[in-house]
This record gives C-alpha cells, structure tokens and sequence, in this order.
C-alpha cells in the first residue's frame, strides 16, 4: 500500500449469525494479508454496540462493521467515526441519517424486487399474484417493502403474511394461492418455505436463501426452478480494475477454509479493496479523506444475473450492477 495500516473487522463469531460473520472475517483476513495490513476482529454478538465502541477505542485506521441488517444497523449508532458497511444491507443505514457509513452493497429492498422484475422480463404477466411472506422484523419488512413496491409497479397483485423469527411454519397453513411465492425470512426459515413450496404448484418461488449454495445443501434437488437475489458468483470471467480476480479469491479460500467462499465472504473481501481503492485516490489513510473518496472512484463490480442449467450456466450483467438473480436448478453446481 505505501503505508502502515491498521484495520478492524466488527462481526458475529458466535450467536446465529456466526456463520456468516466469520466467513466475513476470513475473507478480510486474506484481503489484509496480500495488502500487508494488521487485521483485529472483534465479535459483534451480543452487542453490537459495545464491539464497535471497543474498536473505536484503539484508533484503528479503517473499521468495518458486521454482517445483519440489525447488527450494522446497532453498530453505526454507536459508532462515532466512520464505518465500512459491508454485511447490513439496508437502506436504513443511508444519508442523511448516517454520513459516515459508507454501503458497500446494495439495500435489502433490492432483494426480491429484483426476482420479479426478472420474472416480469420472462413472461409474467400484468395480474398475477404474488404472495409475499416475511419474518416480522426490520429486515423481513424492508425485502417485503420492496417487493410490494416492485409489484405494484409491474401491475401485480399482491397478498402478504408475516410470521415471527423462526416460527416460518406456524402460518404455512395461512398461505394464500397464487402464481408467484416470495419469502424473505432467516435461511432456517427459508429452508422450511423451500421445502413446503416444493410440494405445491407455484409458477415461480423465490426467496433470499437461493442466492446462496447453502441452500442447495439443505435440500438438494428441491432447489430447481428457485430464484434468489445473487451478489456472488465466481463463473471466471471478470477482470476487476483493482484486486485479485475471482479465481485467486476462490482458491485462497478454499485454502484457508475448505469450502468455497459464500456471498458475506466476497462482500468483505470487496469492501477492503474499495476501501484500498480510495486510499490510493486520497492519498491518505484519513478516515473521511478516504470516505470522501467513494463517490468520485468508480468500481467495477463483479456479480451477474445468472440462469443455472444442467451442465452450464450463461451469465449476463443486470441492470443493476450489485444485485443479480440466480435461477437454480438440481443439475447446476
């Protein structure tokens, strides 16, 4: 880099999000080791909070927050300096409310509007209905929001049922017909949706879950014909501006991990070269010199809209560049 760095990584390494917080971390860890940074990494569970005020107590040189809306969302509150937000994608954490967090993702609401407007592309007409169930918390309402917003402007009809964390199958009984099924709930509870859709006819299923490999795990071949919003995927064809490519991304940690890198572990591994990026156009590791940055660099962005078929896939760039659609098909790894 030309410079001593010091960097923080705020994120779940215990509680449930832990699985994602510290794929998160091992993908940072990676990005610090090739750019000759130190890494710290905090665990944001119980309170994100008290983590994010610890970081900020050893003046670190850049702090990247944790992976949950909710998480992100408690961290930037408590934080007085800036914050890398790499793993809450919610629009809640946008200006003017908070000018020093910098988003590296796209929002939530983006989610499943972004699945209708791929089905809406493949034929589905004016007068369908789509029925959206949410777990009642402030990520569920805000892909739920979105969702609604999209549908409406597509000429949808809508209907919606909530249910509580965790809890997906209490209301299952409560699910109207209709063409189009969209969940936006914890992947335990998308996992249940998934298997329940699997037995009814649905012209399309969507959830927030069948953007990642997980899932496929989880239920095998009760994957075909889902669709999910996809930030991550490694087909070996991008040329990225600044970093490594997706084929050394991939196999340094599958070195380091023994699995390949799930959707949290690109965002933060992507966070750290962007945050690299305008460190090279300020010309300073100051915080706001370098946040400032982000508005006048432009970044390339890596994901796809991508259709998964049995024996190959076709990958082409959506309309917006943080956020694709994966079909998902039994036959497609």
């Amino acid at each position: 880099m030309g410079v001593a760095a010091r960097a923080v990584l705020v994120t779940p390494l215990s509680g449930p999000l832990a699985r994602f917080g510290k794929a998160g971390a091992s993908a940072l860890a990676l990005w610090a080791e090739r750019s000759g940074l130190s890494l710290e990494v905090i665990d944001a569970y119980p309170s994100a909070a008290s983590a994010i005020r610890a970081a900020e107590a050893s003046r670190p040189d850049v702090v990247f927050g944790p992976y949950g809306s909710g998480p992100a969302v408690a961290a930037a509150a408590a934080s007085n300096g800036v914050l890398w937000n790499h793993g809450g994608a919610t629009a809640r954490l946008a200006r003017p409310t908070y000018p020093r967090v910098v988003n590296v993702e796209s929002p939530a609401y983006r989610y499943l509007a972004a699945v209708l407007e791929t089905l809406a592309a493949d034929g589905l007409g004016a007068g369908s209905q789509v029925v959206i169930i949410h777990v009642d918390t402030g990520f569920g309402r805000e892909v739920a929001e979105g969702a609604a917003v999209a549908a409406r402007r597509l000429g949808l009809l809508r209907r919606s049922v909530t249910f509580r964390p965790g809890r997906a199958r209490d209301v299952l009984a409560q699910v109207p017909a209709g063409d189009v099924l969209l969940s936006a709930g914890s992947f335990d509870d998308d996992v249940v949706i998934a298997q329940w859709a699997s037995k009814r006819r649905w012209r399309a299923v969507g959830l927030v879950a069948a953007g990642v490999d997980e899932l496929r795990h989880a239920i095998g071949d009760r994957v075909e014909g889902l669709y999910g919003p996809c930030q991550w995927f490694d087909d070996g064809t991008d040329d990225p501006a600044d970093g490594p490519d997706s084929e050394w991304f991939s196999h340094c940690y599958r070195d380091a991990n023994g699995t390949e890198p799930p959707y949290p572990a690109a965002a933060a591994f992507a966070a750290g070269v962007v945050w690299q990026r305008c460190v090279k156009e300020a010309g300073t590791v100051e915080s706001l010199a370098v946040a400032g940055r982000v508005t006048t660099t432009r970044h390339d962005h890596l994901v796809r809209s991508v259709s998964c078929r049995p024996g190959h896939r076709r990958a082409n760039r959506p309309s917006d560049p943080r956020r694709s659609v994966a079909r998902r098909t039994a036959g497609a790894d």
